[in-house]
């Protein structure tokens, strides 16, 4: 039996306005912006990680 997904009613977020409602150009920079923050944010965790390894 197939695994079906229901979709909950929420509240619209800015996240979710900007994906529905932005330009291409728009949703691209939203996109670049949130990628880098991710990616930032994990070389902060290996950087911890490899410093707490190193002692």
């Amino acid at each position: 039996m197939p695994l079906s997904w229901k979709s909950r009613s929420t509240d619209s977020g800015r996240f979710s306005e900007v994906i529905r409602d932005a330009s291409s150009e728009e949703k691209k920079k939203v996109y670049t912006k949130v990628m880098k923050r991710a990616s930032e944010a994990q070389i902060a965790v290996l950087s911890r990680h490899h410093t707490a390894r190193a002692k």
